[in-house]
């Protein structure tokens, strides 16, 4: 691929998302022609931040509607692009009754399509693929099973299933779904980005990222009792953009690629807030032993199963290919804590309280 070629549109699928949202920002910021798909051209509301930061830049954006479960919906948005960042996702059902269906179906449905569209469109050179840290490893103790204690971009999730850890199972059956893919043609190549849990700010208010989650529970009383010896990998959202812009360009960039900041703890987390917010919310202050975890954690969603396979066991990742390859230079994952949290409170995504001890 020739860096920097802004005479072709580039298609990032998924357009209104966390990390797509800044990626288009950026690129727009570059000049580029971007073709973003959203789910519906009706729903104004959930594009128009984008409307506005293309209004302020000297690139061009047009949107069109796809779906990812429809056949063929790509075709049109791909009309003339290089590149494609396939950065949409299914929505991901909570209370899903049918994890086949529901979760690892639509998952690995939604990549085959776009990529078929990729097959019927000569122009496409490059796909970059948004996959996920939960393609590496499926559960924390896995790590034992590395040489280094530490995963890789050649390490692959072999322990979740559609029984346990369906969510995870969905993105390591459509990046295999995208490679066997990729593997059958010779015309465009195939990069896979696998970021940790993404936190940052967002360009919208109000963003369905999973990190909201993660972050609401601190803050939402369910962590005060304690929290559980479990770890993440974490990286900014700025940086998971600059990624996949770096990986469409590069024409070194192959493979997979890990994209992490640094690894924290669910308490270390806790820690960092209570210092930058005090006491007014109810961040944890304990650690709960892992039998009183197993003990009431069904109750909250987590499977004695999950609470074995997961609690005790610090994961790490290995991100140096990323750095050599693609010359990412990761920002401080603390600060981009504080930041996420801090728009959580602007976007009154969260309550305060006040907690004294």
């Amino acid at each position: 691929m020739s860096e920097g070629n802004t005479t072709s549109p580039i298609l990032v699928t998924g357009a209104t998302g966390y990390i797509a949202s800044w990626v288009i920002q950026k690129l727009l910021e570059q000049g580029f022609t971007v073709h973003g798909t959203v789910r519906s051209l009706a729903k104004k509301t959930s594009y128009q931040h984008l409307e506005k930061i293309a209004a302020q830049t000297s690139g061009t954006l047009k949107f069109f509607e796809a779906n990812l479960l429809t056949e063929g919906s790509f075709d049109t948005a791909m009309q003339g692009c290089e590149i494609v960042l396939h950065m949409a996702s299914p929505f991901v059902v909570t209370n899903y009754k049918d994890a086949i269906k529901d979760i690892i179906e639509p998952a690995i449905i939604g990549t085959e399509n776009v990529l078929n569209s990729v097959n019927r469109t000569e122009s496409v050179k490059r796909v970059i693929v948004t996959s996920s840290i939960a393609s590496t490893y499926g559960d924390a103790v896995d790590i034992l099973q590395t040489s280094q204690n530490i995963f890789d971009e050649s390490h692959w999730n072999t322990t979740s299933s559609t029984t346990h850890q369906p969510y995870p199972y969905s993105k390591v059956m459509a990046e295999r779904k995208a490679w066997d893919m990729a593997k059958a043609q010779n015309r465009w190549d195939l990069i896979c980005i696998n970021p940790a849990l993404v936190l940052g700010p967002s360009l919208t208010a109000g963003t369905q990222s999973g990190s909201v989650e993660v972050l609401q529970q601190f803050a939402n009383g369910m962590t005060l009792a304690g929290v559980p010896a479990m770890w993440n990998g974490i990286v900014d959202v700025r940086d998971v953009a600059d990624a996949h812009i770096a990986a469409a360009f590069s024409s070194t960039a192959s493979g997979r690629y890990i994209i992490s900041g640094g690894s924290l703890s669910l308490m270390e987390m806790g820690k960092i807030l209570r210092k930058n917010f005090g006491n007014f919310y109810p961040f944890p202050r304990n650690q709960l032993p892992k039998i009183a975890f197993k003990a009431f954690g069904p109750a909250f969603g987590f499977s004695r199963a999950f609470v074995d396979k997961n609690m005790g066991y610090p994961i790490f990742f290995n991100a140096n290919k990323s750095r050599k390859e693609l010359g990412m230079n990761y920002r401080d994952i603390e600060v981009s804590l504080v930041e996420h949290f801090q728009q959580m409170i602007d976007d009154g995504l969260v309550k305060k309280f006040i907690f004294l001890k």
